[in-house]
């Protein structure tokens, strides 16, 4: 199975920008991608509206917390 291997398979869009908000703040967000929706009177409704129109956002979006899950992989282990 495809899905398997995706490591997005099952995760809403929402879920997504939420963990994004939570781990890196609207602000930081805003810096790392530079769409309105996360600078300017941002929230998860208004960022998921836009991210379902704008292909080319949501895979930044998608991309970015793909780093996110590889860098927490990377604190949880322990160091030898």
């Amino acid at each position: 199975m495809n899905g398997a291997k995706d490591p997005l398979h099952g995760l809403t869009l929402e879920a997504i920008v939420t963990e994004l908000v939570a781990y890196f703040g609207w602000a930081e967000l805003g810096q790392r991608i530079d769409i309105k929706c996360f600078r300017i009177d941002p929230s998860v409704a208004s960022s998921l509206k836009f991210l379902r129109k704008t292909p080319w956002a949501r895979a930044k979006v998608e991309s970015l917390y793909l780093f996110m899950r590889r860098e927490q992989a990377r604190a949880d282990r322990p160091s030898a």
